[in-house]
């Protein structure tokens, strides 16, 4: 009953004039409709606003000031000198939104509890830790299966759960968690329509004399040109999307308090599904040189120029590293491979003649060297144009080469769903930007991730990849890491996994009518975006207040 009193005193507040000043409207996802799903473990259908906002990391690791750790629930980490057990210990006197005690007890129960059902652990912690232990109400042990100087950084990726209101929920993999008790600084949902919903301040927060954010409301809009029509008109105070010649049609309307700051970020990538179910296409998709030869019939620069509007940067780096990490990259994999991420469509038709792909039924494409027939549909996302038009061009590319490939346009939510299941051919696809190349190669190649993330949708996997992957945490001496790291990306470059063609800008408007202390370009403090993949966004908010 008092929760209920609680949302019903929210929604009085809301209804007052404080709605201008402290009530922040802002865009993470387009969708036709808002489903009430804050399972944080739920990789589709889940809210992206249930990560980080209620339910607050151990650590945030802010990539945008050398990846310093920004303490959240835990005051403070401590990793073992031979690097094979880690310690957290939590702040004291931690209180879930429903006044309960959060303990160390909540935490091992979150790791224990995706041990027991796997299909929650999206990014396999249980191929990492071997053991986890309260050693007291505040301090957890989590012991490791190798060495790693990035252990902080890979626990804290997944959310705890209080163990009180998740121990008796039947199926946690459906489990809607339609009123979250969480730990975050936005946990009540006084409002859910189908339209918009509210989520408004956690009473029992342990920062909220930082928080000046009374509630953020999400209006449900259904693709990049309804978004643009909010951010134009300044409905939006906070926005992560694709809007075209942007200081024209946003910035134009309101240049003292309508702004963006776009810094390099996740790769852009084509792939094939590698398990694909046409046993046809699967042929070609696991041929180098289909693979390779369908890289050069893409025209990178027109995608950033026509699709992108100039935003992204080109990527041409077979081994992934591109302008993001290019301190990483090796310019002997460039040197060596890097024709085979350049746009040259001669070189392509030359490739596949070379192979055995020839029109052998007179259709107009490209058939198998057996002569069975390869088409295919390239997946994206139908509200994000960028995207969109994009694989246009891409599929252009490939026509013009002799391929029968078409595009397929799903909802978000079921792309992403295709990309985790495998229900597809072809895809774009991108993988999340990190301080060092290390995530984005863990995410994309390991094998105990297929099935429950999109970011290994194109089902490559390589022992030595993985080995060597792993062998990069063994140590925390750069000039090693770098080594290994050479040797990884020739690897990949050598295979071509994925098809790399831009990174995207890091997606960022804000408007400071209403609201200032945002991370800008000229105080770039932590990532701004409010993208689901960057748990700094909690940071960004709590810099916020209204405006005088």
């Amino acid at each position: 009953m008092k929760k209920y009193l609680l949302a019903a005193a929210a929604l009085t507040l809301l209804s007052g004039s404080a709605v201008a000043q402290t009530v922040l409207t802002v865009n993470i996802e387009p969708a036709t409709t808002w489903v009430r799903n804050f399972n944080p473990f739920n990789q589709t259908s889940a809210r992206q606003s249930t990560l980080d906002f209620i339910y607050e990391p151990l650590v945030i690791f802010n990539r945008f000031d050398s990846n310093k750790p920004v303490y959240r629930l835990a005051e403070s980490f401590k990793l073992s000198d031979d690097l094979k057990s880690i310690e957290f210990k939590l702040r004291p006197d931690l209180k879930w939104s429903d006044g309960k005690p959060l303990t160390s007890a909540d935490v091992k129960f979150t790791y224990d509890y995706l041990k027991k059902f796997p299909a929650l652990d999206f990014v396999s912690i249980w191929t990492f830790v071997t053991d986890v232990q309260a050693v007291d109400t505040q301090t957890v042990r989590f012991t490791l299966a190798n060495p790693s100087s990035l252990a902080a950084e890979q626990i804290s990726q997944l959310p705890i759960v209080p163990e009180h209101a998740w121990k008796d929920v039947a199926d946690p993999v459906t489990f809607a968690n339609e009123n979250p008790v969480g730990s975050g600084p936005l946990t009540e949902v006084p409002r859910f329509t189908g339209q918009t919903y509210d989520q408004c301040r956690n009473p029992n927060y342990w920062d909220n004399a930082h928080l000046k954010v009374d509630c953020m409301r999400f209006p449900q809009l259904a693709d990049n040109n309804q978004i643009l029509t909010a951010t134009a008109d300044g409905t939006l105070d906070w926005g992560v999307s694709f809007i075209p010649d942007i200081d024209n049609v946003y910035v134009s309307k309101d240049p003292e308090h309508f702004h963006y700051w776009y810094s390099p970020s996740s790769m852009v990538a084509f792939l094939f599904n590698l398990e694909t179910a046409n046993e046809n296409n699967k042929k070609a998709f696991n041929d180098l040189k289909f693979r390779r030869a369908v890289s050069m019939a893409l025209d990178r620069k027109t995608m950033i120029d026509v699709a992108g509007y100039g935003y992204p940067t080109l990527n041409e780096d077979p081994g992934l590293m591109g302008e993001l990490y290019k301190s990483w990259a090796d310019p002997s994999v460039k040197a060596d491979f890097g024709k085979f991420a350049t746009y040259d469509a001669d070189a392509a038709k030359a490739l596949l003649d070379e192979a055995g792909y020839k029109d052998k039924d007179g259709d107009g494409f490209r058939d198998n060297p057996d002569g069975s027939k390869i088409s295919f549909s390239i997946i994206v996302p139908n509200s994000w144009t960028d995207w969109v038009d994009t694989v246009n061009i891409a599929v252009e590319g490939m026509q013009a080469i002799g391929l029968d490939a078409k595009i397929e346009t799903p909802e978000e939510a079921v792309w992403t769903g295709n990309l985790i299941n495998g229900s597809f051919d072809a895809a774009i696809n991108s993988l999340p930007a990190s301080a060092s190349p290390y995530y984005p190669y863990k995410r994309a190649f390991s094998a105990s991730d297929k099935g429950k993330t999109r970011f290994t949708a194109q089902r490559w996997f390589n022992p030595d990849v993985e080995k060597l992957v792993t062998e990069f945490t063994h140590t925390a001496d750069l000039a090693k890491q770098k080594e290994t790291m050479n040797k990884a990306q020739r690897i990949v470059a050598e295979n071509m996994p994925m098809i790399p063609v831009f990174n995207n800008p890091n997606w960022y408007q804000y408007n400071t009518k209403r609201f200032t202390g945002w991370s800008t370009k000229e105080n770039p403090f932590v990532n701004p975006s409010i993208s689901r993949t960057n748990p700094a966004r909690l940071l960004n908010l709590l810099a916020l207040e209204p405006a005088k």
